[in-house]
């Protein structure tokens, strides 16, 4: 990329194209034909249930975006329990049809190890398939990075083994994986703050090499 990539709050408006854009980048992963067996319909399915939690986290969290929308972070405060997203049993099962039991089992699934204390529970990243390769995984998690710094806040994630060193890049450090049905593996990490930061959230960043990720894991939880 030549220029620097600017990174703002998403907003309302944005709800449906960050949707959107995390099951492009989700759709052709293993975690997505278990979750949606069916080809024809996953990318709807990943879509609709996907547009469920990024509304959630527009109340219980936040979600960053590039201003090209082609990367996206969105994540919850979980400084206490947060509740569900509103009449979620109904949505998930209007949204997935007879895939909302994986989606169940993928939440409850990655749930268990997730960490008491207060923390930032990062969902997603996700970078549009045609725009990996030009930084902007990075950029979103330096700009995440800094600012969970600022606050002296730790940061769990879960992750594909694809994104694996990305995130160990930026201080993640893995917890034991997460076992799925048919041989799948998640990763969850976990990033302490770095107390000797001292600098706010920046938006300029330049490519790496290292950016080939595409989104965190499909489901974020309870």
């Amino acid at each position: 990329m030549d220029t620097d990539m600017r990174i703002r709050a998403a907003r309302w408006a944005d709800k449906e194209p960050v949707a959107a854009l995390i099951a492009a980048a989700l759709h052709p992963t293993p975690l997505a034909a278990w979750l949606v067996p069916d080809p024809a319909v996953r990318c709807r399915v990943l879509t609709d249930v996907l547009a469920i939690w990024v509304e959630h986290a527009m109340f219980y969290g936040d979600s960053h975006v590039t201003d090209d929308l082609n990367a996206a972070t969105v994540g919850f405060h979980r400084y206490r329990p947060i509740p569900p997203p509103a009449n979620y049993r109904h949505r998930l099962t209007d949204a997935a049809g007879p895939h909302a039991h994986r989606f169940d089992q993928l939440d409850t699934l990655l749930a268990e190890p997730r960490p008491n204390e207060p923390h930032y529970h990062l969902a997603f990243l996700a970078v549009h398939p045609d725009a990996r390769g030009a930084g902007r995984a990075t950029a979103m998690l330096t700009h995440h990075r800094s600012r969970l710094d600022r606050i002296d806040l730790p940061s769990w994630t879960d992750t594909t083994t694809d994104a694996h060193i990305l995130y160990t890049l930026h201080g993640y450090t893995p917890r034991p994986p997460i076992r799925l049905p048919d041989g799948l593996t998640l990763c969850p990490m976990r990033r302490d703050p770095d107390r000797s930061s001292d600098t706010w959230p920046t938006n300029r960043a330049r490519p790496a090499a290292a950016d080939q990720t595409s989104a965190a894991p499909s489901a974020a939880r309870r």
